[in-house]
């Protein structure tokens, strides 16, 4: 893509008017410091070319990747009281809000929508970063509560994306309410026998790792995030040891149980929809998206574990399983 054609248009422009520069136009690698323009990280999932580094994705782009066709219909915002604590440190909590509603574009943190993915009806909701970190608030907690509801109403399995940097701390004990709120609404899922499939990004961090975030009848993770309860600078500090290479991180945890399995952010539909059709016993595509690659033969060996921890209704959580990640947490 020659990114001079795009945007330097050829005409004679006048020099006294002053020209405003975007300032995304260039985006570095922080892994590898490679610059790459903007539209084509944009046209690659926000994943960087030459090194695969993950970067945060906008929600709206994640469902419209995710969905049919990129067609789905947002589900309204939950109406809550704003700043109901009147928090105040070095700014209003009401101006912070205002600036994170002009930045990210959304209402809150979590973006939710129904749409179809191969065909079968899908409730996802995606917590979104550049919303005050994606923290949990009363606002973004009722969001996911009312997806989840959703989805029991439509008979329709829920797929969550994570990523949040923990509780909204000017909620306080308001935010922290939002976990216990979150994991009853998850028990309604499993009540209904719907699948509730979790994919963690990074960093999915906090009391959103403490709750929902780790309590998907199946666990996916994108390359290389940042996975945990408290920071590993934080730990470090704590026990004053060293932690392990890759301590947190999405490879470590997977070879160490805490999730099921890796997944690039490419392969992310093709995976999903093969786990969603294993688990609603709905049956295989003849067409449509490509089957193949390591990635869905390690999503279709997991999901046919689900199916025989569940028994005869495969999309059951086993007792068993649910007790030790409980106990895990």
């Amino acid at each position: 893509m020659n990114w001079i054609k795009n945007f330097v248009r050829p005409k004679i422009r006048n020099f006294l008017s002053k020209r405003e520069m975007p300032e995304n136009l260039w985006v570095k690698c922080p892994e590898t410091g490679q610059m790459v323009f903007y539209r084509d990280l944009e046209a690659n999932q926000f994943v960087v070319p030459g090194s695969g580094y993950h970067m945060r994705m906008p929600a709206e782009l994640r469902l419209k990747h995710l969905f049919d066709d990129g067609a789905f219909e947002a589900l309204p915002q939950p109406k809550v009281a704003v700043d109901p604590l009147k928090f105040r440190d070095e700014r209003r909590y009401v101006d912070r809000l205002k600036d994170a509603r002009n930045k990210s574009g959304l209402d809150d943190a979590v973006l939710a929508g129904v749409g179809t993915l191969d065909g079968l009806e899908l409730v996802a909701a995606v917590q979104d970063f550049s919303f005050m970190g994606g923290s949990l608030g009363m606002a973004a907690g009722e969001a996911l509560i009312e997806a989840m509801r959703a989805a029991v109403d439509r008979a329709a399995p829920f797929v969550l994306f994570a990523s949040s940097g923990g509780a909204r701390m000017q909620e306080g004990i308001l935010s922290l309410m939002q976990m216990p709120r979150t994991i009853a609404a998850v028990q309604e899922l499993r009540e209904a026998r719907l699948p509730y499939i979790v994919v963690l990004t990074n960093p999915t961090t906090g009391g959103v790792t403490a709750s929902y975030a780790m309590l998907g009848d199946i666990q996916i993770a994108e390359p290389n995030a940042l996975i945990g309860f408290a920071g590993p600078r934080v730990i470090e500090q704590t026990i004053r040891e060293k932690l392990p290479e890759g301590f947190q991180r999405s490879e470590y945890l997977r070879d160490h149980g805490m999730v099921d399995m890796v997944v690039h952010r490419h392969e992310l539909p093709e995976t999903l929809g093969r786990l969603l059709r294993l688990l609603m016993k709905a049956p295989a595509l003849e067409t449509g998206r490509s089957t193949e690659g390591p990635a869905l033969a390690e999503a279709e060996e997991t999901a046919s574990q689900e199916q025989d921890e569940a028994g005869e209704e495969p999309t059951a959580a086993n007792d068993d399983t649910e007790a030790s990640r409980e106990a895990a947490q």
